[in-house]
C-alpha cells in the first residue's frame, strides 16, 4: 500500500533546504581566529609580517576570512614592548608571533597561556623560554637566529679582506636578554683571530652617536654590529658615523649591505617567517608547543657591498666571493 505524504512530512521536506543552508551561513559566520604579531622593529622595516602572511595562506589560512593579524611594533624602543604586549595579549590572539628575543620575552611574561612562536633572536634556552630545543616544554617555540654565536664567522671576512685591522670595535644592544652570552661570544673571537676587542652599547637611539664616538676614540679600525634590534632600525645612522671613521662594517641583517656595511652574514630572516608559519599552523590544528622542537636555522646569507669596498680601498678575496649569495655592485 501506498502511504500519502503527511503535511509533518511536507513541511519537514520543505525546511530541510532552509536548515541545510543557515548552518551553511553559520559555519561561514564563524569568527576568524585572532594571531598576534609583535617586533621591535617598525613598521616600514622590512616585508617580515607580509612573509608570514603569504606563508599562512599557503598553508590554507585566508586572511580575512579564516585568520586576522593584530600588529604591534616598538619602533625600536625597548621600554615600550611590555605596554603593547600587553594590549596584544589583552586581545586574547590564538597565538603569538614574536620576531626578537626581547619581545618573546616579555610577551610570554603578560602572557603566559597564550602559545608563542619565534622568528628568530637568540638562545630561547639562556632566555628562560624552554627548557631544551628538543622539547621546550612551555608556550614558547619555534625558529632562532643563532645571532648570539656569529661573531666567529663575522672576523673570519672582516680579517680576509681587510688582514692590517687590528683593533675592533663591537657595538651592541643593551638590553638584549641574550647580552651576557653575545659578548662573551665577540670575546672568543676577538681573542681566537689575535684581535683587540673594544666594546659598547646602545639601549636607545640617542645612545648610538655617543657609542661610535667612544669606539673612534680607542683606536677601532672596523665595526662588527652585535644582534639587537635597535641596532637595525638605526642601521643609516650607524654606518653614516662608521664610514665617516673609514670602518668597515659587519652586520648580520643582509639590510645593513645594503646601506653600505661591507658585509653581512646571519640566517635568512624571510626563510625562518616561512618556516615560523608552519608552527603557526601545527599550533592552530591542535599542537601543543611545548611538544614542537625548537629549529636552528639551516640557511644563511653572506652579502658583499662591492661599493663600500672600493670606497674603502679594500679588495675583496675570491674565495669569498664565490661564497656570497649576493653582491652589491
Amino acid at each position: 500500500m501506498i502511504r500519502r505524504s503527511t503535511r509533518r512530512d511536507f513541511l519537514a521536506t520543505a525546511a530541510w533546504p532552509a536548515l541545510a543552508w543557515a548552518g551553511a551561513v553559520f559555519a561561514q559566520a564563524k569568527p576568524p581566529i585572532l594571531i598576534g604579531w609583535l617586533t621591535l622593529g617598525s613598521r616600514g622595516s622590512g616585508r617580515q609580517i607580509a612573509e608570514l602572511k603569504d606563508a599562512l595562506a599557503a598553508l590554507g589560512w585566508k586572511e580575512g576570512s579564516q585568520v586576522v593579524f593584530e600588529e604591534r611594533f616598538a619602533d625600536g624602543r625597548a621600554d615600550r614592548l611590555p605596554s603593547i604586549a600587553r594590549e596584544l595579549a589583552a586581545k586574547k590572539p590564538a597565538v603569538i608571533v614574536a620576531g626578537a628575543t626581547r619581545a618573546m620575552v616579555d610577551a610570554a611574561k603578560v602572557a603566559p597561556t597564550i602559545p608563542i612562536v619565534m622568528t628568530g633572536g637568540g638562545d630561547p634556552i639562556a632566555a628562560g623560554l624552554a627548557a631544551s630545543l628538543a622539547r621546550p616544554g612551555g608556550m614558547v617555540t619555534g625558529v632562532t637566529g643563532l645571532t648570539t654565536d656569529l661573531t666567529e664567522k663575522y672576523l673570519e671576512f672582516l680579517l680576509a679582506a681587510a688582514p692590517k685591522v687590528k683593533r675592533v670595535g663591537f657595538l651592541g644592544y643593551s638590553h638584549n636578554p641574550n647580552r651576557a652570552r653575545i659578548m662573551e661570544a665577540a670575546r672568543r673571537s676577538a681573542a681566537q683571530y689575535s684581535v683587540e676587542a673594544r666594546f659598547a652599547e646602545a639601549g636607545a637611539p640617542e645612545d648610538i652617536e655617543p657609542a661610535v664616538s667612544r669606539l673612534a676614540k680607542e683606536g677601532a679600525q672596523a665595526l662588527v654590529l652585535l644582534p639587537g634590534a635597535l641596532l637595525n632600525r638605526e642601521r643609516r645612522r650607524i654606518l653614516k658615523l662608521a664610514l665617516a671613521q673609514r670602518w668597515p662594517v659587519v652586520a648580520g641583517p643582509r639590510t645593513f649591505v645594503a646601506e653600505g656595511a661591507l658585509f653581512s652574514y646571519g640566517a635568512d630572516s624571510l626563510a625562518n617567517l616561512r618556516r615560523a608559519a608552519w608552527y603557526v599552523d601545527r599550533i592552530l590544528r591542535g599542537a601543543k608547543p611545548g611538544d614542537l622542537p625548537v629549529e636552528q636555522p639551516t640557511k644563511f646569507e653572506l652579502a658583499v657591498n662591492m661599493k663600500t669596498a672600493k670606497a674603502l680601498g679594500i679588495t675583496i678575496p675570491q674565495s669569498i666571493l664565490v661564497r656570497a649569495d649576493r653582491v652589491i655592485e
